[in-house]
């Protein structure tokens, strides 16, 4: 009984330690009805698997139009794990999970396990969830961290785009505004080195007023980040590019309107009334 007790001990250990090796994904937090919806979009979208990625990328994030918009859903908690959430989006979140579920598609596995390792890629610091320090709460460096793993590729020097001097320290000098950054001081210090160290290097924007000119060489599903005047930030709101003939406009989950919809107005006017935007980064998916 001695012996097929400890063979059955090895087994389980066995298994749960090859679960990890397989997945390689921390604590992922989901719903019944995200997954339901991540099926659903999986099943919808496999027959145009044959489009670019951000060809793809779009047709998902149109099809998400009408979908709630809800601020912070990753920080309702204070231990970080794999938030999964497709039933309501910020805008950081509506654009990776379409991005991850584009390239899930792409992928030739359209599985919900290759979605949450995908969703895991895109939003954490090569590619691994560690702590809070670990996810990439600056744009700036998800941009870099993404395109130095062929994710994405930063086409905004490509478009006409400037130098943009960065200096970021909003977290390391506010956070009480971040739950977990309060409920742990200590990785105050983590965040502050990693504001220094992204700051230190070389990015470029296309100013606002600029932006029109450039809109010809822009496609739909290009993902564009609007850089900010707020001290020690980089960029304030995301979206996707959506063209109507020879206009741009901007695909996004916004605040002013409640949920995923286009802009209104032009995506050049949009910026023209936004009074803290300084320009955009744009960057396209691979």
């Amino acid at each position: 009984m001695k012996v097929k007790y400890i063979l059955l001990l090895v087994l389980v250990v066995g298994f749960e330690m090859l679960g990890t090796a397989v997945y390689g994904v921390p604590k992922v937090v989901v719903t019944d009805k995200d997954k339901v919806i991540i099926q659903e979009k999986l099943d919808k979208f496999i027959t145009k698997g044959n489009l670019s990625t951000g060809a793809l990328l779009f047709a998902i994030g149109i099809d998400f139009a009408g979908t709630p918009y809800v601020a912070k859903t990753l920080d309702l908690r204070t231990e970080e794990s794999l938030v999964v959430n497709l039933r309501e989006f910020d805008c950081t979140t509506f654009v990776e999970n379409c991005l991850a579920l584009a390239l899930t598609i792409k992928s030739g596995k359209p599985t919900y396990e290759t979605f949450i390792s995908t969703l895991e890629k895109i939003r954490y610091r090569n590619g691994h969830l560690t702590d809070y320090t670990s996810r990439l709460h600056y744009f700036s460096e998800w941009i870099t961290d993404n395109a130095d793993r062929g994710i994405v590729t930063d086409v905004t020097l490509k478009l006409g785009g400037i130098n943009y001097p960065l200096s970021l320290n909003f977290m390391g000098t506010h956070p009480n505004f971040y739950p977990q950054l309060k409920e742990a001081p200590s990785l105050i210090t983590k965040i502050r080195i990693i504001e220094k160290q992204v700051s230190g290097k070389q990015f470029y924007f296309i100013p606002k007023e600029m932006v029109e000119g450039c809109g010809k060489d822009m496609m739909d599903g290009d993902i564009v980040a609007l850089t900010t005047k707020i001290a020690g930030l980089d960029v304030s709101h995301l979206g996707l590019i959506h063209k109507k003939g020879n206009v741009v406009f901007l695909l996004n989950a916004s605040s002013l309107g409640g949920k995923v919809e286009t802009t209104p107005v032009s995506f050049a006017t949009y910026l023209k009334n936004s009074k803290n935007t300084t320009g955009i980064f744009v960057v396209r998916a691979n």
